[in-house]
C-alpha cells in the first residue's frame, strides 16, 4: 500500500465484485432496509426495473473497499462522499468500483478522489467524489 508521499495525482485503483442475492439480503439485514424492490421478486417484477435491484448504498460501499484496502489504503479516514446514482445494479451484475486521485492537500494529508462504479457492460451506475485523510 502506498504511503501518502508515494500517492500521485492520476493514480487509480479498482475492485470488482458480482453482486449476489446473499449480498443484498445481508445488506438488508445489517441496515434494516427491506424495501421490497430489493428483496421481493414478485413485487420487483411490477416495478420500473422489472426485477430486484441492489441497494444504492451497497453499490457505493464497494468504493470504501478500494479506499481502505488499496488507494490510499491502510490508515485512510473517510471524510466525505458525494454520490449520483445513474443506473440500477441488479442481482448478478458484476460491478467495478474505481477511484482516481484528483488532488492532494499536503498540509493536512487530504486527498480528493473521483469515485465511479461501472457494470459489466461498462455502463456508469454511480459517480461522485470522496475526500479522505491519510
Amino acid at each position: 500500500m502506498p504511503t501518502y508521499d508515494e500517492i500521485r495525482i492520476g493514480d487509480r485503483a479498482s475492485f470488482t465484485k458480482t453482486v449476489s442475492e446473499y449480498d443484498v439480503y445481508q445488506f438488508a439485514g445489517v441496515t434494516g432496509d427491506f424495501n421490497p424492490i430489493h428483496v421481493d421478486a414478485e413485487y420487483a417484477k411490477k416495478s420500473v426495473f422489472k426485477e430486484r435491484i441492489a441497494h444504492g448504498i451497497l453499490t457505493a460501499g464497494f468504493i470504501s473497499n478500494v479506499l481502505a484496502m488499496q488507494l490510499p489504503g491502510k490508515d485512510t479516514i473517510y471524510l466525505s462522499q458525494n454520490l449520483a446514482f445513474l443506473a440500477p445494479v441488479k442481482i448478478g451484475d458484476t460491478v467495478t468500483a474505481e477511484v482516481e486521485v484528483l488532488e492532494k492537500k499536503d498540509s493536512k494529508r487530504i486527498i480528493r478522489l473521483r469515485t465511479i462504479v461501472k457494470n459489466q457492460r461498462d455502463e456508469l451506475v454511480l459517480e461522485g467524489e470522496a475526500v479522505v485523510m491519510k
